[in-house]
C-alpha cells in the first residue's frame, strides 16, 4: 500500500523537505532564522528552486548566523550578489542583513525570537483540516498581523504570503493534507 503524502511533495527534495520538516514546531532561533531567510528568497519563485539551493544558501549565508550576517558590509554583499549557488537579488540580500539587524533586537526584546514569533498563534500549532493544496489559503489572519508587526519592527519582504509559508515551514501551523500520513504523524507541544 501506498503512503499518501501531500500532493504537492512530488520531487526528490521536496519529498524529503516534507517527510522530515514541513509542518514540524520549529522553537530553535536559528532555524526560524534560515525559514524567515528562505521564505523571503523564495517570493515570486518556487519552494522547489529554493530547496536546490538550500545548501549554497547556507555556505554564502554563515550557515545562517545572523550575529555575522549582521556585520556583513558592502564587500561581502557584492560577494553574494555574484554567487551562482543562490538567489542574487540584490533586494533580497540586503533585506536579509537588515532583517538580521532586527532579528537580535527582537531577541533581546522578548527574550529570544522563537518566544516573539510563536504569539501570533498563541504559542500553539494551528491545526487546519485541508482535503487538497487548493484548500490551503496563501495568507490568514494570524499571518496578516505577523506581516504588519514584522514590517512595524523594520522586517522587508515579510508579506502576509511569505509570513504564511513561513508560518507552514516553522510547523505554526499544519497544512498538511489530512489524508497525508505526516498529518497525524508530527507531535506538538
Amino acid at each position: 500500500m501506498e503512503i499518501q503524502k501531500c500532493s504537492w511533495a512530488k520531487k526528490p527534495l521536496d519529498i524529503e523537505y516534507h517527510d522530515k520538516e514541513w509542518g514540524v514546531p520549529v522553537h530553535d532561533d536559528k532555524k526560524l532564522f534560515e525559514f524567515l531567510v528562505l521564505d523571503a528568497f523564495q517570493a515570486g519563485l518556487s519552494w522547489s528552486t529554493i530547496l536546490n539551493k538550500r545548501e549554497n544558501f547556507r555556505k554564502a549565508f554563515n550557515n545562517f548566523d545572523y550575529h555575522k550576517i549582521a556585520k556583513y558590509n558592502q564587500n561581502k554583499i557584492e560577494e553574494l550578489l555574484q554567487d551562482k549557488g543562490i538567489v542574487r537579488n540584490k533586494l533580497k540580500i540586503n533585506g536579509t542583513v537588515k532583517n538580521a539587524i532586527v532579528f537580535i533586537k527582537v531577541q533581546m526584546e522578548f527574550g529570544s525570537f522563537d518566544k516573539y514569533i510563536w504569539s501570533f498563534t498563541g504559542g500553539k500549532t494551528i491545526i487546519n483540516t485541508r482535503m487538497n493544496l487548493k484548500d490551503i489559503p496563501a495568507t490568514s489572519k494570524e499571518s496578516d498581523a505577523m506581516s504588519k508587526d514584522l514590517k512595524k519592527r523594520g522586517f522587508t519582504f515579510v508579506g502576509s504570503t511569505i509570513c504564511y509559508a513561513f508560518m507552514q515551514a516553522a510547523g505554526m501551523v499544519n497544512d498538511h493534507e489530512i489524508s497525508c500520513f505526516r498529518y497525524k504523524e508530527i507531535k506538538y507541544d
